[in-house]
């Protein structure tokens, strides 16, 4: 193979990296970062605290790009939908995206259904989680689909990372089940 060949083929391999979306979330058995936040359930804003919420049982920490589109509606109304067994199970479940305090009011209340909160993922928390979306290189503003099981002891037992919702229900009620048993 001559050496122009090689070194064009390793340029498309190394550009079609970049042309994916790209994000490396934190590895199962981490230490989840601790973080306090604005939150929103059923239409009120609370303070959220992650050291809080996982005195009371595992926490199902799950990242979507931004309220009200599509995937995330869907997804979230699925979280909505599977809530008894997530309970039934001793675990919470909080969203977290960027958008603003007042769209979670509203998408907790009519996308939420009442069942769970959500939270304002701001870019520190973003950077922490390593969720960012980052798309032909670039940084899109918004989080990746990501979501965590935490257990009790702060450690990460569950990562699902994709942009189709329609894993990341069962797959987290799956990991939190089994902490239970």
């Amino acid at each position: 193979m001559s050496r122009t060949f090689k070194s064009i083929a390793l340029a498309l391999a190394a550009s079609s990296m970049f042309a994916a979306p790209a994000w490396a979330e934190l590895p199962k058995g981490a230490k989840a970062p601790v973080f306090s936040t604005q939150a929103a359930l059923a239409g009120q804003s609370f303070g959220f605290n992650l050291r809080t919420a996982l005195a009371k049982g595992p926490v199902v920490l799950y990242f979507y790009p931004k309220a009200f589109t599509k995937g995330c509606t869907l997804e979230a109304n699925a979280f909505a939908e599977a809530m008894p067994e997530f309970r039934k199970a001793g675990a919470s479940v909080v969203g977290m995206s960027n958008d603003d305090i007042e769209t979670l009011k509203r998408f907790s209340r009519e996308e939420c259904r009442d069942a769970f909160a959500v939270g304002v993922a701001n870019p520190k928390l973003i950077e922490a989680y390593d969720v960012a979306l980052v798309r032909d290189g670039k940084d899109t503003g918004v989080t990746s689909r990501t979501s965590y099981v935490i257990a009790q002891d702060g450690r990460i037992v569950m990562v699902h990372s994709d942009m189709d919702y329609r894993d990341h229900v069962s797959k987290t009620l799956a990991a939190v089940k089994a902490l239970a048993d």
